[in-house]
């Protein structure tokens, strides 16, 4: 009995000597959650009238330059350390933002009891490895790519329209000449909304169930719309391009 009880207390005693497992926390969710209702995300930044601070991307490109390191491997977890400091305890003094902008946006507010410091370590090792130089320019060089295209160029290869439909031939759906065989302009809200809302039932020989593309912006959906209709009145003369699969 004794055995048993030495075994029973050294079972509990080890068990208290052990650390809980660490929980990793998401930076990408926490600046969303935390940040996103002051700052804006975007890269690059939208500009907004009556901003009340300045985007999260201009912050982590600032940071990267005022705060140096000798060791470029210390240069992360320095800014990381900044992060957390200035978000608990802000102050004129340590800010590197400029007079006029400090002017214009004021000091942070202090948000001690609304984010602790592991969280802030998360946010910021996310916004210095998502606000980058090279992933910027890489960004803005797909923007120019992209804004070159015509609207349908474009949307077939964003969407991937292709999967499914070629422009003149059947695949798995309808080709988009076949659809405007089909349609006419009169009909331009029902192809509106079964892109948008999706279909199903519509054409015998193509059961599979097309989803809706919800996220796509009315213009695009439109554009798109008006594109596949048209294309009944072109069919001689149009040319079909190379679309990335």
């Amino acid at each position: 009995m004794r055995y048993v009880y030495g075994v029973l207390l050294l079972f509990l005693l080890s068990g208290c000597g052990e650390e809980s497992p660490q929980v990793q926390l998401d930076g990408e969710e926490l600046i969303q959650t935390k940040c996103a209702k002051c700052h804006n995300l975007d890269m690059p930044p939208k500009s907004y009238e009556n901003e009340v601070a300045p985007s999260m991307m201009a912050v982590t490109f600032h940071l990267k330059d005022f705060i140096k390191s000798p060791n470029p491997s210390e240069h992360e977890d320095k800014i990381v350390a900044f992060v957390q400091d200035y978000v608990l305890h802000p102050s004129r003094e340590k800010s590197f933002c400029d007079k006029a902008s400090l002017d214009s946006y004021g000091v942070m507010p202090s948000q001690k009891g609304k984010v602790n410091k592991d969280e802030l370590a998360a946010i910021a090792h996310h916004m210095y490895q998502t606000y980058d130089n090279l992933k910027m320019l890489k960004i803005m060089a797909e923007k120019q790519r992209l804004a070159k295209m015509s609207l349908e160029e474009r949307v077939l290869e964003q969407q991937r329209c292709t999967n499914c439909h070629d422009i003149k031939k059947d695949k798995v759906a309808p080709s988009f000449l076949s659809i405007a065989k089909r349609y006419t302009m009169e009909d331009r809200a029902t192809v509106i909304n079964s892109i948008k809302n999706g279909s199903k039932g519509k054409w015998k020989k193509f059961p599979l169930i097309m989803p809706p593309f919800k996220q796509m912006s009315d213009k695009d959906i439109e554009g798109m719309s008006d594109w596949i209709l048209s294309l009944n009145h072109q069919e001689k003369t149009y040319k079909q391009w190379p679309v990335k699969p």
